[in-house]
């Protein structure tokens, strides 16, 4: 329970660190979420053409609930930047980076509340508020209050730390002639007008009818568009789209595909989706990968075996062509196929018909062959191991599958999309994933693709506090270098943040709970990482010789 008075707020030195200007970019950040510095005439122009457009009204229910959602992304920082601090200097957060944000100028009269309970009621006198002074000029002295935003943010930040819905409402306002504004807040419960205290924060009819077309909007273009099935291909870059475009028109077809494309760039979805859209989607899919196998096991794999054939067939089977009849067999790592297993492979193509180990008689099949390969097949030939023939029968249709870094369009929504999926694997729900979280990882080269975005992903989450939202610490063991920027002094004043200031890493080596040894490990793990495994190349990034590294990796697996 927290019951003050004449509460005061904390230093908020720990706040002004969140705040980072990027010299090299132009961008603003706190902690986590990009922020904007704007011209306060060129937002108040907004404010006066939105009631001069829908009306007084209108406005207000806009504002607040803009204001609320801003509130609510603030809160999910409170206990993430004083996790030892009382319950009184957490909740303080919100109005100290209200006031950092350039709000308003906020002084606690009385705050009285209970986290486990969720009891609260404060009082709080507003100066400088932004929206008044905009007001005043624009439309003079006012009878009603007009620090909508404000307010919204008051109650979006208040519900959203305490877990239950927190309303305020302005008691006294400067546009009204008053010397300041004065806000109190309860639980919505607590107040005797609760209903019309919540309908600002109610979406409006005029929004609801919006919303309404668009979804009829988009239902309708669903039903118009082809009627196919992308499943867990998603994406919106001009890379991606173009791949996909080819495999819509190969869908249709019973043509072979080569899929091409580094490693992890997800060749056996497209397989996948190309079977899902094609008119064999209701007969088997069967994927095989070349690689995993030994030599002396392909051939039966592939085109199965009588008994007796070899040791240890001990009764008939059917391989995979067979196991595919009338649906689509995905042949990975097809590059790695032996030389006796290609010659097999350019028959059935060829004939349509596989024989079985040891059998004296040919099976027809109706198999279509989806292969994929990483390496460079021309080179293969080149190099004699890889028949030329068979690579002009596979080499029909090929689609290119971009890498993840030629297509940073697609890590935003496809990091959404993987991150509803962890969260009902691993039944924990966070709030989302920070604006600098997705900056780190559109700049990241993606040696792994989209592989290794679903375990960072999935790494991200569960290192992330229920609740909260993933950051780039909870992504990267060691968060990619940002730009040059500036932060905040205890005077206001714009100071140099570089990585080596030491209040800062140790800040962050604290909160993280790395010891030294924790942290060299995760700074060799990132090195090679980002080297795509080139102990060569990560040990110069470290300033190291490869003999350096290589001591210290084994160190690592010693530990």
């Amino acid at each position: 329970m927290s019951s003050d008075n004449s509460p005061k707020l904390p230093p908020d030195d720990d706040l002004r660190r969140l705040i980072h200007f990027s010299a090299g970019d132009g961008r603003i950040w706190l902690a986590g979420h990009r922020m904007l510095l704007l011209h306060l005439g060129g937002l108040a122009n907004l404010r006066k053409e939105l009631i001069q457009t829908i009306g007084v009204i209108q406005t207000r229910r806009v504002l607040k609930r803009a204001g609320y959602e801003s509130g609510v992304r603030d809160a999910a920082l409170a206990r993430q930047v004083r996790p030892n601090a009382n319950p009184m200097d957490q909740f303080s957060v919100g109005p100290q980076l209200h006031m950092l944000e350039g709000a308003v100028q906020v002084t606690p009269e009385m705050c009285e509340f209970d986290v486990e309970t969720g009891s609260f009621h404060g009082i709080f006198r507003w100066d400088q508020s932004w929206e008044v002074e905009c007001h005043l000029r624009d439309f003079g002295p006012q009878t009603d209050p007009v620090c909508w935003m404000l307010i919204g943010y008051a109650s979006g930040y208040t519900s959203a730390f305490f877990g239950k819905q927190i309303i305020f409402r302005e008691l006294q306002c400067a546009a009204c002639g008053e010397d300041h504004c004065r806000i109190e807040g309860r639980p919505l419960e607590n107040w005797s007008d609760a209903d019309a205290l919540m309908e600002d924060y109610q979406a409006d009819s005029m929004l609801v009818r919006i919303e309404d077309l668009q979804a009829d909007l988009e239902s309708l273009r669903v039903s118009l568009a082809p009627s196919d099935d992308l499943g867990d291909l998603i994406g919106r870059s001009k890379a991606f789209e173009k791949s996909i475009a080819l495999l819509r028109k190969a869908a249709a077809t019973q043509v072979t595909v080569l899929l091409t494309g580094e490693t992890g760039v997800g060749k056996e979805r497209f397989a996948r989706t190309l079977h899902a859209m094609s008119p064999r989607a209701d007969k088997p899919f069967v994927a095989i990968n070349c690689a995993a196998l030994p030599n002396d096991l392909i051939e039966s794999e592939l085109f199965g075996a009588e008994k007796g054939a070899y040791t240890g067939a001990g009764t008939a089977r059917p391989g995979r062509f067979e196991r595919a009849d009338g649906g689509t067999l995905f042949l990975d790592e097809l590059g790695e196929l032996p030389p006796a297993a290609q010659a097999k492979l350019l028959r059935v193509l060829q004939t349509g018909e596989v024989e079985r180990l040891g059998a004296t008689a040919t099976r027809k099949v109706d198999v279509r062959v989806v292969a994929a390969t990483n390496v460079d097949l021309d080179a293969a030939v080149e190099a004699g191991r890889f028949r030329r023939d068979l690579m002009y029968r596979l080499n029909v249709f090929p689609i290119a599958i971009p890498p993840l870094r030629e297509r940073f369009e697609d890590i935003e929504p496809l990091a959404n999309h993987m991150l509803r999926q962890f969260m009902v694997l691993h039944n924990k729900r966070v709030a989302g994933i920070t604006d600098r979280a997705l900056d780190a990882m559109r700049s990241y080269p993606w040696p792994g693709n989209i592989r290794e975005l679903e375990n960072l992903i999935e790494r991200g989450l569960i290192i992330a506090s229920p609740g909260q939202m993933v950051d780039v610490d909870d992504l990267f063991a060691v968060a990619p270098t940002p730009s040059a920027s500036v932060t905040l002094s205890a005077s206001g004043e714009l100071k140099q943040a570089t990585a080596s200031d030491i209040d800062t890493l140790f800040d962050e080596l604290q909160k993280r709970g790395l010891s030294l040894d924790a942290l060299e490990d995760a700074l060799i793990q990132q090195a090679v990482d980002r080297a795509g495994g080139n102990l060569s190349a990560a040990a110069r990034s470290l300033g190291l010789t490869r003999p350096q590294l290589s001591y210290r990796l084994q160190k690592m697996s010693e530990r």
